[in-house]
């Protein structure tokens, strides 16, 4: 059954994340799993659910929306999160449907969702994404450029900026995407220090590369093949 393949995949991570917070001193308790469900059947994710996942993560706006309608009668069990590309256009329907936005990846964007999160009573928090690994594909903040816009950032007071993101390079391991992580901990600190910002909240991490992440500081932990291996069409 797939509820039991699915039940048992994430009792796996679930120790896995638990055995690299005790390598890094901190609780499992401090690690908050996003279950990502990118291409994920409904059904499959009712399960998980049901597993005690309440935090779950959509790359594309629109798939969030389909998704967020279709369990719409889970109600405050699931917090929805927006982990890929927004653009513009799609801030005003995104924004009362999320908890958190994990990839905020510039000045632009960000002004616009502080102008769109002045007229909600409880917008969500945002993350700003960093390419912490400088590849060219990837969206985001160049490490030094986010540092560069601090005071900027710091000006945007209607939404509420909670933290960090990145992604490491495609076809690293786990222990080389390791510098991707320290960058992001060390430019979380510096970015702290010049907006006075709490920035308490690292989005790192993915299937392949999690554990490392949480050993470097990860608070939040975006994992989707991970939970679905083995789950039959």
């Amino acid at each position: 059954m797939n509820e039991e393949q699915i039940r048992a995949n994430f009792e796996r991570v679930q120790r896995r994340i638990a055995a690299a917070a005790r390598r890094s001193g901190r609780p499992a308790e401090a690690i908050r799993l996003v279950a990502v469900t990118k291409r994920v059947p409904v059904e499959w994710v009712r399960p998980l659910v049901a597993c005690g996942v309440g935090d779950l993560g959509e790359n594309y706006p629109q798939e969030l929306w389909r998704k967020a309608e279709a369990l719409a009668d889970l109600g405050a069990s699931v917090r929805w999160h927006l982990i890929g590309h927004l653009q513009s256009n799609k801030v005003k329907k995104t924004l009362p449907l999320v908890r958190l936005i994990h990839s905020v990846d510039s000045l632009k964007l960000l002004r616009t969702l502080d102008e769109s999160a002045a007229t909600l009573s409880d917008p969500p928090g945002v993350c700003l994404q960093v390419n912490t690994s400088g590849e060219v594909s990837k969206h985001g903040w160049a490490p030094q450029h986010v540092l560069d816009d601090a005071e900027a950032i710091a000006g945007c007071r209607a939404i509420p900026i909670v933290g960090l993101m990145t992604m490491a390079a495609l076809g690293t391991t786990a222990e080389t995407a390791r510098p991707s992580f320290v960058r992001l901990r060390d430019l979380g600190e510096e970015l702290r220090r010049r907006t006075g910002l709490p920035l308490a909240e690292l989005s790192m991490g993915m299937s392949g590369d999690f554990e490392v992440a949480i050993e470097e500081g990860a608070t939040l932990v975006r994992i989707g093949s991970a939970l679905f291996e083995g789950v039959e069409p």
